[in-house]
């Protein structure tokens, strides 16, 4: 794969009036969600060097375990050897390239569809068949290809980049607060999910989900939820972490009457994934924005709770969520995304509030930091 570069003209361009101090500071240049050579970009300085979401631990928790997925074109799993030894791989047969496993399940070795050669959990080639007809073959030098792998408060993660620093290191204290938060994790189980395709740009989602100054315009029945007065957003690092309490009063969501949890608590998390925690039973959600072409995302939804089934206030909150909630944010970025084709809009500003509050836009401009960073990688002088 050619590696993809931008010239530094193309670079002062796009960050023109970007400034280290949010409240000083003009946004993202609108090409950078419209032009298809940016998602390229992306994809090699972004996407296959940063840690993405795989499953909850759950899914590899017995010897033989196994679970496949896509980043961005690269076809990986993981798996849990036999001896208990979490590993991911390249999804690929290293006889013709194809593809070894797909969806997760159990399996004690790694038979590929095409020809049937056998590899073991540990990536090694064990058997192929009539190997033994050609010269200078040696199955103990074959192995699959390997791919970082971490567990990551009980959630597994997977990065591309072999040189890449743990997620735990990256991530400072994340681990302690979403735990604080989410004692319950490790036994939370997987319970439903959500999908959806949007005619806009990733990091537009992306935008839109990390500020709520937009809610009291476009999310009334969300306001009710949460008490919008407690509501702080703070960056750190690679990720930012937006806190409230739930509402007061009675609230036009969902029940929460009977709730144990009683934090509105989300992290998001660099580049495309974020990490929540709503009003309600024990849950946890974990939500990513892919890029599927320059002015598409397809977004998917897991939902974790107490029971593989949820209960009728979960089922209240899905509603909520795939019924109100989401439609309305669908609708604001589509709208965006529709209005950066237009040759009227280029650059906004940040509204910031000295408080950190959730109607600031602080934390969109540290994502735009964090993109920049990464564009400023690509430069070719």
């Amino acid at each position: 794969m050619a590696t993809q570069t931008i010239d530094t003209r193309t670079f002062d361009r796009i960050s023109r009036g970007f400034d280290a101090i949010a409240s000083r500071s003009h946004s993202l240049h609108a090409d950078c969600y419209r032009d298809p050579d940016f998602l390229d970009l992306e994809r090699q300085q972004i996407f296959h060097k940063s840690w993405q979401f795989l499953c909850h631990e759950e899914n590899l928790a017995k010897p033989g375990s196994y679970v496949a997925t896509e980043i961005e074109g690269q076809s990986i799993f993981a798996c849990r050897d036999q001896d208990s030894k979490l590993r991911a791989f390249y999804n690929v047969c290293k006889h013709r390239g194809h593809q070894l496993l797909q969806g997760s399940g159990q399996t004690k070795v790694i038979t590929c569809p095409y020809h049937a050669w056998v590899y073991g959990l540990d990536g090694r080639l064990t058997r192929a068949r009539r190997s033994e007809l050609i010269e200078n073959f040696d199955t103990q030098k074959i192995c699959l290809d390997a791919v970082r792998v971490e567990v990551f408060c009980h959630l597994v993660f997977i990065n591309l980049d072999p040189d890449a620093p743990e997620l735990a290191k990256q991530t400072g204290s994340l681990s302690e607060e979403i735990m604080s938060y989410a004692p319950d994790l490790a036994s939370l189980t997987y319970a439903h999910t959500l999908t959806y395709r949007i005619k806009a740009n990733w990091k537009a989602v992306v935008d839109n989900f990390l500020e709520c100054y937009h809610c009291p315009v476009a999310h009334r029945d969300f306001c009710t939820l949460v008490e919008m007065d407690t509501y702080k957003v703070k960056n750190h690092g690679i990720y930012s972490s937006h806190m409230a309490k739930a509402g007061r009063g009675d609230n036009k969501a969902y029940d929460v009457d009977s709730a144990s949890v009683t934090d509105h608590a989300v992290w998001y998390l660099w580049p495309n994934t974020t990490l929540m925690r709503y009003p309600g039973r024990g849950n946890f959600m974990v939500w990513r924005f892919y890029p599927d072409g320059p002015e598409q995302t397809y977004e998917v939804f897991d939902f974790f709770f107490e029971t593989n089934t949820p209960n009728e206030s979960e089922i209240e909150a899905i509603r909520f969520i795939d019924e109100v909630l989401q439609p309305e944010d669908i609708g604001l970025v589509e709208s965006v995304q529709r209005g950066m084709q237009t040759p009227a809009f280029n650059q906004g500003r940040y509204l910031v509030d000295p408080d950190g509050s959730g109607m600031s836009e602080h934390a969109v401009h540290h994502f735009h930091g964090l993109l920049l960073d990464a564009y400023r990688g690509a430069v070719q002088s």
